[in-house]
């Protein structure tokens, strides 16, 4: 198959890129972790048995609107149809859903912020429904069941509740049920002394072309264009707080910019199911079970018997997966299926080596987002004096992020509209140490635009569409 007759990205964007990193002498480094899978749904065995617990995407990026903080986002629960009642889909309880900040290289959290949720019903012995009438407030009497939750803010010994209380947006049921999501979702976002967050369903942003699995988009390149994700929805933690209290020692400089990003979900070890009543419960120690910092690793990188392990274990540990990283699996399929030869970063050594995806995967790019004394490690890494560059608000916006020669794009931090897959085909082929290529998915936007607020995440689709994911009755 001729690479001419792939999917192709605009030619000057690739170049563009390429120059940018060549300035940073960057010319041996790549950007962008695995490829083509759905970035982390329902990417381990464990996991894709219990969705509550499966974070999809997390995301990091200066605030477009308020330069001065970062906003942080990390997506649960894979693939939740709209309309999927009367349960639909609420966070865990008593689980640790994290997201944590290594802000010294040192692959160790550093920060920590924690929100736990709790069940609340009415009447839950004679309602089936999740609301009995239209909600128009979280406080709303019509609404039957909702959750609320406490943020923590965890720094060493130092545990600060930031949050007490606060309900959560519930599930959006529909038209008729919910007349202004809109407004729930407003109402949801809370504030405490230095920042805000929000806890309820959105859109997922992620946007890719799933039929990868079909024998890489059909054997021929024939499958691409359709957004597998259209239409579906996850449930979202956002926050957004100031620079300074993430950086180390809360100064932000030119030596001391760096924080890797990354969330976790924890539960107690031990699930118990009361065989007279049902009920459900977790005894014995909090274990983690789902780990996520960039996108697509566990799907690509690891392989499938130590997925689960991936995600029960630490970035402090992660160079023990190195040699996935240095000699991956995709290429040695696109090469198989494709004819397009294996990329090798350093052709003299003997066997295949990427020494331009370790530095992704494990240490950050120099010049750009690699922390001073780095500790090998697996996170998404964001350079806090980075200028924001958003959709419409500035000449060099890229969805190919840093390729596309906008340094403020994936992957230094992740932004809702970056082309992570289109990055990951390109660069996991060579595109930064002489494989130029546009290979893309077709898929090149997400099908609703986000907001230009915190927390950025669109509107979620509505349980009253008839056909949510149909493109041709999306707005």
């Amino acid at each position: 198959m001729p690479i001419a007759a792939l999917v192709r990205t605009p030619r000057r964007l690739m170049i563009g890129g390429l120059a940018a990193l060549l300035s940073l002498g960057l010319a041996a480094s790549t950007l962008a972790p695995s490829t083509g899978e759905a970035s982390s749904h329902r990417e381990a065995p464990f996991t894709a048995s219990e969705p509550q617990i499966d974070n999809t995407d997390v995301y990091a990026f200066t605030s477009p609107d308020n330069p001065s903080t970062v906003t942080l986002i990390s997506n649960w629960i894979p693939f939740e149809e709209p309309a999927g009642g009367p349960t639909f889909y609420p966070f865990a309880e008593r689980t640790r859903y994290d997201i944590k900040i290594s802000n010294d290289g040192d692959a160790a959290a550093e920060i920590i912020y924690r929100w736990v949720f709790r069940d609340h019903y009415k009447a839950p012995n004679t309602q089936f429904l999740y609301n009995n009438g239209p909600v128009t407030s979280l406080r709303d009497e019509n609404l039957l069941f909702f959750q609320t939750y406490d943020l923590k803010r965890i720094q060493g010994r130092n545990r600060r509740t930031l949050v007490n209380d606060a309900i959560a947006a519930p599930s959006d049921v529909g038209q008729a049920s919910m007349p202004s999501y809109e407004d729930l979702r407003n109402e949801a976002i809370e504030t405490f002394a230095t920042g805000r967050t929000y806890a309820g369903q959105a859109d997922d942003p992620f946007f890719a072309e799933l039929r990868v699995f079909d024998l890489l988009y059909g054997g021929d390149f024939s499958e691409v264009g359709d957004d597998t994700f259209r239409g579906f929805n996850v449930n979202t933690l956002a926050l957004q707080v100031p620079k300074t209290d993430l950086a180390r020692g809360g100064n932000v400089s030119a030596n001391n910019s760096v924080i890797g990003v990354w969330s976790t979900t924890s539960r107690r070890s031990a699930k118990v199911i009361d065989r007279e009543t049902g009920s459900v419960s977790f005894e014995g120690r909090f274990a983690q079970v789902s780990r996520l910092g960039q996108p697509l690793v566990n799907e690509v990188v690891v392989p499938r018997n130590l997925r689960d392990f991936f995600n029960a274990s630490k970035p402090v540990n992660d160079e023990q997966f190195l040699p996935a990283v240095n000699e991956p699996i995709l290429p040695k399929v696109v090469e198989a299926v494709y004819g397009i030869e294996e990329p090798d970063s350093d052709p003299n050594r003997a066997g295949i080596q990427r020494d331009d995806l370790i530095e992704v995967f494990l240490t950050g790019i120099r010049g750009l987002n690699q922390p001073q004394n780095v500790e090998a490690s697996e996170m998404l890494r964001l350079n806090l004096s980075t200028p924001p560059c958003e959709q419409g608000s500035c000449a060099e916006f890229s969805p190919l992020g840093v390729i596309g020669g906008d340094n403020a794009g994936y992957p230094n931090g992740r932004r809702l509209a970056d082309d992570v897959l289109d990055i990951s085909l390109q660069v996991f082929e060579g595109e930064l140490i002489g494989n130029e290529n546009d290979l893309a998915d077709g898929v090149n936007a997400n099908e609703l635009g986000f907001s230009s607020t915190f927390p950025y995440v669109a509107l979620p689709h509505r349980g009253s569409d008839p056909a949510p994911h149909d493109d041709t009755q999306q707005p």
